[in-house]
Protein backbone atom coordinates (compact mmCIF):
# COMPACT_ATOMS: atom_id res chain seq x y z
CA UNK A 1 0.00 0.00 0.00
CA UNK A 2 1.21 3.52 -0.84
CA UNK A 3 1.76 6.15 1.74
CA UNK A 4 -0.54 9.40 1.61
CA UNK A 5 2.10 11.62 3.08
CA UNK A 6 3.52 14.59 1.59
CA UNK A 7 2.69 14.67 -2.56
CA UNK A 8 6.08 13.80 -4.68
CA UNK A 9 6.79 15.92 -7.83
CA UNK A 10 4.50 14.70 -10.28
CA UNK A 11 1.99 16.38 -8.27
CA UNK A 12 3.99 19.50 -8.06
CA UNK A 13 4.83 18.99 -11.66
CA UNK A 14 0.77 19.02 -13.05
CA UNK A 15 0.39 22.39 -11.11
CA UNK A 16 2.95 23.99 -12.30
CA UNK A 17 2.48 22.70 -15.95
CA UNK A 18 -1.29 23.09 -15.70
CA UNK A 19 -1.02 27.29 -14.32
CA UNK A 20 1.98 27.37 -17.45
CA UNK A 21 -0.57 26.35 -19.79
CA UNK A 22 -3.78 28.68 -18.44
CA UNK A 23 -1.03 31.43 -18.46
CA UNK A 24 0.97 30.87 -21.62
CA UNK A 25 -1.95 29.47 -23.97
CA UNK A 26 -5.13 30.85 -22.00
CA UNK A 27 -4.50 34.36 -21.38
CA UNK A 28 -4.66 34.06 -17.67
CA UNK A 29 -2.99 36.30 -15.47
CA UNK A 30 -1.46 35.62 -12.01
CA UNK A 31 -3.68 38.23 -9.29
CA UNK A 32 -2.48 35.86 -6.71
CA UNK A 33 0.26 33.61 -5.38
CA UNK A 34 0.32 32.28 -1.89
CA UNK A 35 3.41 32.28 0.04
CA UNK A 36 3.56 28.56 0.49
CA UNK A 37 3.41 29.00 -3.71
CA UNK A 38 0.89 25.59 -4.08
CA UNK A 39 -2.26 28.26 -4.00
CA UNK A 40 -2.81 30.15 -7.33
CA UNK A 41 -5.24 32.73 -8.35
CA UNK A 42 -5.43 33.21 -12.15
CA UNK A 43 -8.07 36.15 -14.01
CA UNK A 44 -9.55 36.35 -17.37
CA UNK A 45 -12.04 38.70 -16.75
CA UNK A 46 -13.11 38.72 -20.36
CA UNK A 47 -13.40 35.04 -20.68
CA UNK A 48 -17.32 34.63 -18.99
CA UNK A 49 -17.61 30.82 -19.03
CA UNK A 50 -14.55 30.98 -16.24
CA UNK A 51 -12.78 34.33 -15.47
CA UNK A 52 -11.18 33.07 -11.96
CA UNK A 53 -9.29 30.01 -11.84
CA UNK A 54 -8.16 28.75 -8.67
CA UNK A 55 -5.85 26.22 -8.58
CA UNK A 56 -4.54 24.20 -4.99
CA UNK A 57 -1.88 21.47 -4.46
CA UNK A 58 -2.73 19.60 -1.48
CA UNK A 59 -3.53 16.27 -0.29
CA UNK A 60 -7.37 15.87 0.44
CA UNK A 61 -7.57 12.86 2.63
CA UNK A 62 -11.46 13.47 3.27
CA UNK A 63 -14.27 14.95 1.83
CA UNK A 64 -15.54 17.32 4.58
CA UNK A 65 -12.65 18.79 4.19
CA UNK A 66 -12.57 19.60 0.14
CA UNK A 67 -16.00 20.96 1.50
CA UNK A 68 -14.68 23.34 3.72
CA UNK A 69 -12.14 24.59 1.32
CA UNK A 70 -14.44 25.22 -1.32
CA UNK A 71 -17.05 26.80 0.78
CA UNK A 72 -13.78 29.20 1.45
CA UNK A 73 -12.94 29.32 -2.11
CA UNK A 74 -16.69 30.87 -2.44
CA UNK A 75 -15.98 33.63 0.01
CA UNK A 76 -12.66 34.72 -1.28
CA UNK A 77 -14.39 34.64 -4.66
CA UNK A 78 -16.97 37.02 -3.79
CA UNK A 79 -14.60 39.50 -2.61
CA UNK A 80 -13.25 39.33 -5.93
CA UNK A 81 -16.85 40.11 -7.47
CA UNK A 82 -16.89 42.73 -5.10
CA UNK A 83 -13.80 44.03 -5.87
CA UNK A 84 -14.20 44.05 -9.78
CA UNK A 85 -17.45 44.92 -9.69
CA UNK A 86 -19.17 42.23 -11.51
CA UNK A 87 -23.35 41.42 -11.25
CA UNK A 88 -21.94 37.73 -10.98
CA UNK A 89 -19.03 35.57 -10.79
CA UNK A 90 -17.99 31.89 -12.11
CA UNK A 91 -14.99 30.39 -10.52
CA UNK A 92 -12.90 27.16 -11.77
CA UNK A 93 -11.82 25.66 -8.26
CA UNK A 94 -8.57 22.77 -9.42
CA UNK A 95 -7.07 20.48 -6.38
CA UNK A 96 -3.93 18.89 -7.44
CA UNK A 97 -4.10 15.93 -5.11
CA UNK A 98 -2.07 13.00 -4.66
CA UNK A 99 -4.83 10.62 -4.01
CA UNK A 100 -8.38 11.56 -3.98
CA UNK A 101 -9.75 11.61 -0.33
CA UNK A 102 -10.45 8.55 1.47
CA UNK A 103 -14.21 8.59 1.79
CA UNK A 104 -17.11 9.38 -0.78
CA UNK A 105 -16.21 13.01 -2.43
CA UNK A 106 -17.67 12.88 -5.96
CA UNK A 107 -21.04 13.78 -4.81
CA UNK A 108 -19.09 17.04 -3.50
CA UNK A 109 -18.00 18.17 -7.29
CA UNK A 110 -21.17 16.73 -8.86
CA UNK A 111 -22.61 20.49 -9.08
CA UNK A 112 -21.46 24.03 -8.12
CA UNK A 113 -21.73 25.30 -4.98
CA UNK A 114 -22.83 28.36 -4.54
CA UNK A 115 -21.98 31.52 -1.90
CA UNK A 116 -25.28 31.62 0.18
CA UNK A 117 -24.52 35.32 0.29
CA UNK A 118 -26.74 36.80 -2.66
CA UNK A 119 -26.36 33.61 -5.32
CA UNK A 120 -24.04 35.93 -6.86
CA UNK A 121 -20.81 33.74 -6.86
CA UNK A 122 -20.20 30.15 -8.05
CA UNK A 123 -17.75 27.58 -7.83
CA UNK A 124 -17.11 24.71 -9.85
CA UNK A 125 -14.36 22.42 -8.95
CA UNK A 126 -12.33 19.75 -9.82
CA UNK A 127 -9.96 16.93 -9.11
CA UNK A 128 -6.70 15.71 -10.61
CA UNK A 129 -4.96 12.75 -8.71
CA UNK A 130 -4.13 9.35 -8.84
CA UNK A 131 -6.31 6.71 -11.04
CA UNK A 132 -8.27 10.24 -11.98
CA UNK A 133 -6.45 12.37 -14.00
CA UNK A 134 -8.02 11.62 -17.28
CA UNK A 135 -11.35 11.85 -15.63
CA UNK A 136 -10.24 15.26 -14.21
CA UNK A 137 -8.89 16.76 -17.32
CA UNK A 138 -11.97 15.62 -19.78
CA UNK A 139 -14.72 17.25 -17.20
CA UNK A 140 -12.11 20.45 -16.81
CA UNK A 141 -12.21 20.83 -20.91
CA UNK A 142 -15.74 20.24 -20.85
CA UNK A 143 -16.32 23.14 -18.75
CA UNK A 144 -13.85 25.47 -20.48
CA UNK A 145 -15.02 24.50 -23.58
CA UNK A 146 -11.40 23.86 -24.44
CA UNK A 147 -8.82 21.01 -24.63
CA UNK A 148 -7.22 21.00 -21.42
CA UNK A 149 -4.26 17.67 -21.37
CA UNK A 150 -0.75 17.14 -21.47
CA UNK A 151 0.96 13.48 -20.84
CA UNK A 152 1.91 12.68 -17.43
CA UNK A 153 4.70 10.52 -16.11
CA UNK A 154 5.38 9.26 -12.74
CA UNK A 155 8.83 10.30 -12.56
CA UNK A 156 9.91 13.91 -11.94
CA UNK A 157 12.92 15.31 -10.40
CA UNK A 158 12.72 18.30 -7.97
CA UNK A 159 14.80 20.82 -10.41
CA UNK A 160 12.27 19.59 -13.56
CA UNK A 161 9.61 20.90 -11.08
CA UNK A 162 11.29 24.15 -10.11
CA UNK A 163 12.54 24.82 -13.58
CA UNK A 164 8.66 24.88 -14.80
CA UNK A 165 8.18 26.74 -12.05
CA UNK A 166 10.57 29.54 -13.15
CA UNK A 167 9.75 29.22 -16.64
CA UNK A 168 5.66 29.85 -15.42
CA UNK A 169 6.29 32.81 -13.21
CA UNK A 170 8.96 34.50 -15.38
CA UNK A 171 6.73 34.46 -18.66
CA UNK A 172 3.64 36.03 -16.22
CA UNK A 173 6.09 38.66 -14.95
CA UNK A 174 7.25 39.95 -18.25
CA UNK A 175 3.27 39.81 -19.41
CA UNK A 176 2.63 42.29 -17.11
CA UNK A 177 5.46 44.49 -17.81
CA UNK A 178 4.91 44.43 -21.81
CA UNK A 179 1.09 45.46 -20.68
CA UNK A 180 2.29 47.78 -18.33
CA UNK A 181 4.63 49.08 -20.76
CA UNK A 182 1.25 49.30 -23.22
CA UNK A 183 -0.45 51.39 -20.95
CA UNK A 184 2.16 53.54 -19.18
CA UNK A 185 4.69 55.13 -22.23
CA UNK A 186 4.63 58.03 -20.55
CA UNK A 187 3.35 60.47 -18.14
CA UNK A 188 1.05 63.23 -19.15
CA UNK A 189 2.00 67.04 -19.78
CA UNK A 190 -0.39 68.31 -22.81
CA UNK A 191 -3.36 66.87 -20.75
CA UNK A 192 -2.84 69.65 -17.82
CA UNK A 193 -1.83 72.12 -20.29
CA UNK A 194 -4.82 72.12 -22.18
CA UNK A 195 -6.72 72.06 -19.00
CA UNK A 196 -4.26 75.13 -17.89
CA UNK A 197 -5.29 77.13 -20.95
CA UNK A 198 -9.03 76.54 -20.84
CA UNK A 199 -8.96 78.03 -17.39
CA UNK A 200 -6.63 81.04 -18.70
CA UNK A 201 -9.28 81.86 -21.41
CA UNK A 202 -11.96 81.41 -19.51
CA UNK A 203 -11.03 83.64 -16.45
CA UNK A 204 -9.64 86.31 -19.78
CA UNK A 205 -13.51 85.93 -21.44
CA UNK A 206 -15.34 86.09 -17.96
CA UNK A 207 -12.92 89.87 -17.45
CA UNK A 208 -13.58 91.03 -21.10
CA UNK A 209 -17.35 90.99 -21.16
CA UNK A 210 -18.59 87.13 -19.86
CA UNK A 211 -17.79 83.86 -21.29
CA UNK A 212 -21.80 83.78 -22.17
CA UNK A 213 -21.77 86.50 -23.90
CA UNK A 214 -21.74 85.97 -27.50
CA UNK A 215 -20.36 88.92 -28.29
CA UNK A 216 -17.34 88.07 -26.30
CA UNK A 217 -17.06 84.48 -27.51
CA UNK A 218 -17.06 85.39 -31.44
CA UNK A 219 -14.33 88.10 -30.71
CA UNK A 220 -11.84 85.64 -29.18
CA UNK A 221 -12.58 82.55 -31.62
CA UNK A 222 -15.95 81.09 -31.72
CA UNK A 223 -16.77 79.07 -34.25
CA UNK A 224 -18.85 80.79 -36.81
CA UNK A 225 -19.82 79.63 -39.99
CA UNK A 226 -20.22 82.68 -41.83
CA UNK A 227 -16.78 84.47 -40.26
CA UNK A 228 -14.99 81.10 -41.57
CA UNK A 229 -16.69 81.85 -44.85
CA UNK A 230 -15.18 84.84 -44.62
CA UNK A 231 -11.45 83.62 -44.82
CA UNK A 232 -11.19 82.99 -41.05
CA UNK A 233 -9.63 79.58 -41.10
CA UNK A 234 -8.51 79.83 -37.69
CA UNK A 235 -11.78 79.31 -36.02
CA UNK A 236 -11.70 75.58 -36.46
CA UNK A 237 -9.15 75.55 -33.61
CA UNK A 238 -9.56 78.31 -31.30
CA UNK A 239 -12.73 76.81 -30.20
CA UNK A 240 -11.61 74.46 -28.62
CA UNK A 241 -10.24 76.08 -25.67
CA UNK A 242 -13.28 78.57 -25.15
CA UNK A 243 -15.98 77.47 -22.29
CA UNK A 244 -19.15 79.09 -22.43
CA UNK A 245 -20.48 79.50 -18.51
CA UNK A 246 -18.65 77.73 -15.24
CA UNK A 247 -20.56 73.92 -15.13
CA UNK A 248 -19.48 74.01 -19.38
CA UNK A 249 -15.85 74.29 -18.52
CA UNK A 250 -15.83 72.32 -15.52
CA UNK A 251 -18.03 69.19 -17.24
CA UNK A 252 -15.19 69.55 -19.96
CA UNK A 253 -11.90 70.21 -17.40
CA UNK A 254 -13.44 66.82 -14.90
CA UNK A 255 -13.97 64.37 -17.99
CA UNK A 256 -10.40 65.93 -19.77
CA UNK A 257 -8.49 65.03 -16.59
CA UNK A 258 -9.55 61.40 -16.91
CA UNK A 259 -9.89 60.61 -20.39
CA UNK A 260 -7.31 62.87 -21.18
CA UNK A 261 -4.46 61.78 -19.11
CA UNK A 262 -5.21 58.31 -19.75
CA UNK A 263 -4.63 58.58 -23.67
CA UNK A 264 -1.91 60.16 -23.36
CA UNK A 265 0.31 57.59 -21.23
CA UNK A 266 -1.01 55.16 -23.47
CA UNK A 267 0.09 57.17 -26.60
CA UNK A 268 2.90 58.89 -25.27
CA UNK A 269 2.99 63.06 -25.27
CA UNK A 270 3.13 64.28 -28.70
CA UNK A 271 1.07 61.50 -30.14
CA UNK A 272 -1.40 62.56 -27.75
CA UNK A 273 -1.05 66.41 -28.74
CA UNK A 274 -1.82 65.14 -32.39
CA UNK A 275 -4.95 63.53 -31.50
CA UNK A 276 -5.94 65.74 -29.35
CA UNK A 277 -5.78 68.92 -31.71
CA UNK A 278 -6.71 66.63 -34.88
CA UNK A 279 -10.04 66.01 -32.98
CA UNK A 280 -10.63 69.13 -32.00
CA UNK A 281 -10.59 70.69 -35.27
CA UNK A 282 -12.34 67.42 -36.98
CA UNK A 283 -15.49 68.33 -34.29
CA UNK A 284 -15.18 71.78 -35.16
CA UNK A 285 -15.35 70.98 -39.31
CA UNK A 286 -18.44 68.69 -38.40
CA UNK A 287 -20.03 71.47 -36.32
CA UNK A 288 -19.16 73.69 -39.18
CA UNK A 289 -21.65 71.45 -41.20
CA UNK A 290 -24.41 70.70 -39.26
CA UNK A 291 -25.07 73.92 -36.93
CA UNK A 292 -23.68 77.33 -36.34
CA UNK A 293 -21.64 79.48 -33.42
CA UNK A 294 -20.18 76.79 -31.23
CA UNK A 295 -17.26 76.77 -28.24
CA UNK A 296 -16.06 74.44 -25.95
CA UNK A 297 -13.39 71.06 -26.40
CA UNK A 298 -16.10 68.75 -26.59
CA UNK A 299 -14.80 67.35 -29.67
CA UNK A 300 -11.40 67.25 -28.29
CA UNK A 301 -12.34 65.00 -25.61
CA UNK A 302 -14.85 63.01 -27.74
CA UNK A 303 -11.76 62.53 -29.66
CA UNK A 304 -9.70 60.85 -26.34
CA UNK A 305 -12.91 58.30 -26.42
CA UNK A 306 -12.36 57.85 -30.19
CA UNK A 307 -8.44 57.00 -29.30
CA UNK A 308 -9.13 54.91 -27.00
CA UNK A 309 -11.80 52.72 -29.35
CA UNK A 310 -8.79 52.25 -31.56
CA UNK A 311 -7.09 51.00 -28.81
CA UNK A 312 -9.47 48.46 -28.25
CA UNK A 313 -9.30 47.36 -31.64
CA UNK A 314 -5.62 46.67 -31.66
CA UNK A 315 -5.36 45.39 -28.30
CA UNK A 316 -9.30 43.80 -27.93
CA UNK A 317 -8.40 41.78 -24.63
CA UNK A 318 -6.23 44.34 -22.97
CA UNK A 319 -9.03 46.98 -23.33
CA UNK A 320 -11.88 44.58 -22.55
CA UNK A 321 -9.50 43.81 -19.11
CA UNK A 322 -8.44 47.30 -18.37
CA UNK A 323 -11.17 49.94 -19.72
CA UNK A 324 -13.42 47.83 -22.02
CA UNK A 325 -17.31 48.02 -20.75
CA UNK A 326 -16.93 51.01 -18.26
CA UNK A 327 -15.42 52.90 -21.06
CA UNK A 328 -18.33 51.84 -23.61
CA UNK A 329 -21.05 52.65 -20.61
CA UNK A 330 -19.59 55.72 -20.16
CA UNK A 331 -19.46 56.52 -24.02
CA UNK A 332 -23.10 55.21 -24.42
CA UNK A 333 -24.44 57.57 -21.68
CA UNK A 334 -22.43 60.59 -23.19
CA UNK A 335 -23.45 60.02 -26.47
CA UNK A 336 -27.18 59.82 -25.37
CA UNK A 337 -26.98 62.70 -23.66
CA UNK A 338 -25.76 64.79 -26.73
CA UNK A 339 -28.96 64.02 -28.35
CA UNK A 340 -31.42 64.20 -25.64
CA UNK A 341 -30.34 67.49 -24.48
CA UNK A 342 -30.93 70.86 -26.20
CA UNK A 343 -28.05 73.41 -26.86
CA UNK A 344 -25.59 70.59 -26.83
CA UNK A 345 -23.31 70.54 -30.06
CA UNK A 346 -23.91 66.86 -31.09
CA UNK A 347 -22.27 67.18 -34.76
CA UNK A 348 -19.43 68.43 -32.60
CA UNK A 349 -19.45 65.15 -30.37
CA UNK A 350 -19.22 62.73 -33.43
CA UNK A 351 -16.65 65.01 -35.19
CA UNK A 352 -14.48 64.21 -32.53
CA UNK A 353 -15.25 60.82 -31.92
CA UNK A 354 -14.42 59.88 -35.44
CA UNK A 355 -11.13 62.13 -36.05
CA UNK A 356 -9.84 60.51 -32.33
CA UNK A 357 -10.05 56.90 -33.96
CA UNK A 358 -8.96 58.51 -36.95
CA UNK A 359 -5.84 60.18 -35.62
CA UNK A 360 -5.50 57.04 -33.30
CA UNK A 361 -4.78 55.37 -36.18
CA UNK A 362 -2.23 57.93 -38.04
CA UNK A 363 -0.07 57.52 -35.02
CA UNK A 364 -0.64 54.17 -33.52
CA UNK A 365 1.39 53.46 -30.73
CA UNK A 366 5.26 53.90 -29.22
CA UNK A 367 7.85 51.57 -30.79
CA UNK A 368 4.56 49.90 -32.36
CA UNK A 369 4.53 51.37 -36.04
CA UNK A 370 2.58 49.69 -38.51
CA UNK A 371 3.34 52.01 -41.79
CA UNK A 372 0.94 50.52 -43.93
CA UNK A 373 -2.03 50.88 -41.37
CA UNK A 374 -0.82 54.09 -40.58
CA UNK A 375 -0.65 55.23 -44.17
CA UNK A 376 -4.21 53.62 -44.87
CA UNK A 377 -5.71 55.99 -41.89
CA UNK A 378 -3.80 58.73 -43.40
CA UNK A 379 -5.17 58.85 -46.59
CA UNK A 380 -8.52 58.14 -45.35
CA UNK A 381 -8.45 61.18 -42.81
CA UNK A 382 -7.31 63.24 -45.63
CA UNK A 383 -9.63 62.46 -47.96
CA UNK A 384 -12.63 62.52 -45.15
CA UNK A 385 -11.54 65.77 -44.26
CA UNK A 386 -11.28 67.08 -47.90
CA UNK A 387 -14.61 65.88 -48.58
CA UNK A 388 -16.40 67.26 -45.53
CA UNK A 389 -14.65 70.79 -46.01
CA UNK A 390 -15.79 71.15 -49.39
CA UNK A 391 -19.43 70.27 -48.63
CA UNK A 392 -18.85 72.45 -45.93
CA UNK A 393 -17.81 75.70 -48.35
CA UNK A 394 -20.54 74.43 -51.25
CA UNK A 395 -22.91 76.43 -52.09
CA UNK A 396 -25.63 74.20 -51.14
CA UNK A 397 -24.98 74.48 -47.27
CA UNK A 398 -23.91 78.30 -47.59
CA UNK A 399 -27.43 78.98 -49.02
CA UNK A 400 -29.04 76.55 -45.60
CA UNK A 401 -26.69 78.29 -42.72
CA UNK A 402 -29.75 80.54 -41.74
CA UNK A 403 -28.41 80.36 -38.37
CA UNK A 404 -24.88 81.68 -38.70
CA UNK A 405 -25.83 84.59 -40.91
CA UNK A 406 -28.60 85.50 -38.44
CA UNK A 407 -26.34 85.23 -35.49
CA UNK A 408 -23.99 87.59 -37.20
CA UNK A 409 -26.55 89.85 -38.77
CA UNK A 410 -27.65 90.52 -34.52
CA UNK A 411 -23.97 90.39 -33.58
CA UNK A 412 -23.32 93.48 -35.81
CA UNK A 413 -26.84 95.10 -35.42
CA UNK A 414 -25.67 95.21 -31.31
CA UNK A 415 -22.60 97.18 -32.57
CA UNK A 416 -24.90 99.76 -34.63
CA UNK A 417 -23.11 98.62 -37.69
CA UNK A 418 -26.37 98.19 -39.68
CA UNK A 419 -24.56 98.12 -43.09
CA UNK A 420 -22.69 95.03 -42.61
CA UNK A 421 -25.68 93.55 -41.29
CA UNK A 422 -27.84 94.65 -44.30
CA UNK A 423 -24.98 93.13 -46.24
CA UNK A 424 -24.90 89.83 -45.15
CA UNK A 425 -28.66 89.06 -44.88
CA UNK A 426 -28.92 90.91 -48.33
CA UNK A 427 -26.64 88.17 -50.01
CA UNK A 428 -27.88 85.35 -48.47
CA UNK A 429 -32.03 86.34 -49.61
CA UNK A 430 -30.09 86.25 -52.84
CA UNK A 431 -28.53 82.82 -52.78
CA UNK A 432 -30.82 81.12 -50.40
CA UNK A 433 -34.88 80.08 -51.63
CA UNK A 434 -36.65 79.45 -48.12
CA UNK A 435 -35.73 82.32 -45.70
CA UNK A 436 -37.93 82.05 -42.34
CA UNK A 437 -39.51 85.24 -40.79
CA UNK A 438 -36.89 85.82 -38.85
CA UNK A 439 -34.56 87.04 -41.41
CA UNK A 440 -37.08 89.11 -43.26
CA UNK A 441 -37.65 90.49 -40.32
CA UNK A 442 -34.26 91.73 -39.10
CA UNK A 443 -33.18 92.63 -42.88
CA UNK A 444 -36.26 94.86 -42.45
CA UNK A 445 -35.25 96.25 -38.99
CA UNK A 446 -31.52 97.02 -40.80
CA UNK A 447 -33.39 98.15 -43.83
CA UNK A 448 -35.64 100.53 -41.62
CA UNK A 449 -32.08 101.42 -39.72
CA UNK A 450 -30.41 102.87 -43.06
CA UNK A 451 -33.85 104.59 -44.28
CA UNK A 452 -34.52 102.08 -46.26
CA UNK A 453 -38.42 102.21 -46.11
CA UNK A 454 -40.01 100.57 -49.31
CA UNK A 455 -37.61 97.15 -48.88
CA UNK A 456 -38.55 97.49 -45.24
CA UNK A 457 -41.75 97.41 -45.76
CA UNK A 458 -41.73 94.71 -48.35
CA UNK A 459 -39.72 92.16 -46.21
CA UNK A 460 -42.20 92.74 -43.20
CA UNK A 461 -44.75 91.67 -45.04
CA UNK A 462 -43.22 88.61 -46.40
CA UNK A 463 -42.32 87.77 -42.44
CA UNK A 464 -45.96 88.34 -41.08
CA UNK A 465 -47.28 85.77 -44.48
CA UNK A 466 -44.54 83.33 -42.83
CA UNK A 467 -45.61 83.82 -39.27
CA UNK A 468 -49.09 85.82 -39.41
CA UNK A 469 -48.54 85.93 -35.16
CA UNK A 470 -45.34 88.02 -35.44
CA UNK A 471 -46.94 90.99 -33.70
CA UNK A 472 -43.15 92.42 -33.97
CA UNK A 473 -43.70 92.28 -37.55
CA UNK A 474 -46.96 94.18 -37.14
CA UNK A 475 -45.44 96.72 -34.82
CA UNK A 476 -42.89 97.82 -37.04
CA UNK A 477 -44.63 98.01 -40.63
CA UNK A 478 -47.14 100.10 -38.12
CA UNK A 479 -44.13 102.73 -37.63
CA UNK A 480 -43.24 102.44 -41.30
CA UNK A 481 -47.17 103.46 -41.88
CA UNK A 482 -46.90 105.96 -40.04
CA UNK A 483 -43.76 107.40 -41.18
CA UNK A 484 -45.12 107.35 -44.70
CA UNK A 485 -48.55 109.46 -43.50
CA UNK A 486 -50.93 106.36 -43.83
CA UNK A 487 -52.09 106.55 -40.64
CA UNK A 488 -55.03 104.28 -41.02
CA UNK A 489 -52.95 101.26 -42.01
CA UNK A 490 -50.52 101.97 -39.46
CA UNK A 491 -53.95 101.92 -37.09
CA UNK A 492 -54.35 98.31 -38.54
CA UNK A 493 -50.97 97.36 -37.94
CA UNK A 494 -50.42 98.75 -34.72
CA UNK A 495 -54.30 96.98 -33.37
CA UNK A 496 -52.99 93.36 -34.89
CA UNK A 497 -49.80 93.79 -32.76
CA UNK A 498 -51.41 94.98 -29.54
CA UNK A 499 -54.33 92.12 -30.08
CA UNK A 500 -51.18 89.73 -30.67
CA UNK A 501 -49.44 91.00 -27.00
CA UNK A 502 -52.08 92.95 -24.72
CA UNK A 503 -49.53 93.58 -21.93
CA UNK A 504 -46.80 94.81 -24.36
CA UNK A 505 -47.09 99.21 -23.13
CA UNK A 506 -45.22 100.33 -26.55
CA UNK A 507 -47.61 98.65 -28.68
CA UNK A 508 -50.50 100.04 -26.44
CA UNK A 509 -48.93 103.85 -26.65
CA UNK A 510 -48.84 103.71 -30.24
CA UNK A 511 -51.76 103.00 -30.84
CA UNK A 512 -53.61 105.52 -28.50
CA UNK A 513 -51.00 108.00 -30.48
CA UNK A 514 -52.30 106.74 -33.86
CA UNK A 515 -56.12 107.23 -32.32
CA UNK A 516 -55.36 110.73 -31.15
CA UNK A 517 -53.79 111.67 -34.02
CA UNK A 518 -56.75 110.57 -36.75
CA UNK A 519 -59.27 112.37 -33.72
CA UNK A 520 -57.38 115.44 -34.21
CA UNK A 521 -57.67 114.71 -38.47
CA UNK A 522 -61.51 114.22 -37.69
CA UNK A 523 -60.83 110.70 -38.49
CA UNK A 524 -62.27 107.69 -37.67
CA UNK A 525 -61.67 106.75 -34.08
CA UNK A 526 -61.81 102.86 -32.40
CA UNK A 527 -59.64 102.80 -29.09
CA UNK A 528 -62.00 100.05 -28.20
CA UNK A 529 -60.68 97.66 -30.98
CA UNK A 530 -58.28 96.02 -28.40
Amino acid sequence: MESRGDMGNKEGYVFWRLANSFISDHGYRIIQLFENQKELWLEKIENKKAPIIRMLLHNLDWSNAMQRDIQFTASNGEKVRRQIGRPELNIINIYISQFPPVDEYEYRLAAPYVHPEGNKTTVSSFLLAKEVFDTGFQQLSTRLGKVIHFPISDDYSEQEVESLKKATLEHAIKKVKTERAILMNSKPIFTYVFIAIQLVMFFWLEIHGGSTNNSTLIKYGAKVNHLIYMGEWWRFITPIFLHSGFLHLAMNTLVLYFLGTTVEKIFGNVRFLFIYLFAGVAGCIASFIFSSLSVGASGAIYGCFGALLYFGMIYPKLFSRTLGMNLIIVLGINLIVSFSVTGIDSAAHLGGLAGGFLAGGIVHFPKKNKLWLQLTFLIGSVAIVWGALSYGFSSVVKSQDETSNLQMAQEYIKQNNYDQAYRILKEFEESSTNLSEKTYFLLSFSEIKKGMLSEAKMHLQKAIQLDPNFDEAYFNLSIINYEQKDFEQAKVNAEKAAKLKPKQKEYEDLVHEINQLLQMQGGPQNENGL
